[in-house]
């Protein structure tokens, strides 16, 4: 499964191409639907290009999105949207359009009621497993493991000679994740490394303008679209 990750705590700053607004999103998701994505994370933004998780602007992004393609849509959580977890928790019982699932930091404060609140609400869980943390531990010991949708492996060592390794690290570290499906990617320079090695090992892995904005050979990607395309090319087909 190839998930489109359209924008991220990217901005204005990382070029005009991050769509940031819901008519935006909703465009990209389409052009990145028609290369091949079958899932979207985003990140809903504020008038002023910030990441949210404030109702109206959850039920905006959602809304353009889901008129644009029919594929699950999903939404981050991170504490960076909202550092104060009662209020990241409050936010969730007040959203008005509901995502089909959100994407959980297990090593933020607050991620078990966070996970509770979307869960509570019939949101499906992406349990976030970055490297270099706690989390894989953490999630190990959660009792709302076995309900999670799936684990989000996120791979964050950048340099494209070592990523791999990070990443087989992390799928070590998580083990059998208590038998939940795993979705494998990298950031910046490892982004290419590790998405390859999702492929090798048949994991389900993302791309898109949050986790690179580069194609394999280095040039600028122009579009969500054509992140995807790449890295389906790189893939090659699925197996019969």
């Amino acid at each position: 499964m190839m998930q489109v990750c359209l924008n991220g705590a990217r901005g204005a700053g990382d070029g005009a191409l991050i769509p940031l607004s819901p008519a935006a999103m909703a465009e990209a998701v389409a052009q990145a639907v028609a290369a091949g994505a079958r899932d979207v994370h985003v990140h809903p933004k504020s008038p002023c290009g910030q990441d949210t998780l404030a109702p109206r602007a959850v039920a905006a992004a959602l809304t353009a999105i889901r008129s644009a393609a029919a594929v699950p849509v999903g939404v981050t959580t991170g504490a960076w949207a909202e550092p104060d977890p009662e209020q990241r928790v409050a936010h969730i019982r007040a959203w008005t359009v509901l995502p089909d699932h959100a994407s959980v930091n297990w090593h933020e404060p607050g991620a078990e009621e966070v996970a509770e609140a979307l869960l509570d609400r019939g949101v499906g869980v992406e349990a976030g497993i970055w490297s270099g943390t706690d989390s894989a531990e953490r999630f190990a010991a959660s009792g709302l493991g076995p309900r999670v949708l799936r684990v989000l492996a996120e791979v964050t060592d950048p340099d494209p000679a070592t990523a791999r390794d990070s990443a087989r690290a992390l799928l070590a570290v998580i083990g059998r994740a208590h038998g939940r499906p795993v979705l494998l990617h990298g950031e910046e320079g490892g982004t290419w490394p590790v998405l390859g090695l999702a492929g090798r090992l048949g994991l389900a892995t993302r791309i898109g303008l949050e986790d690179t904005l580069v194609l394999p050979d280095g040039g600028r990607a122009s579009s969500n679209a054509q992140l995807v395309s790449a890295a389906l090319s790189l893939l090659g087909p699925p197996p019969r």
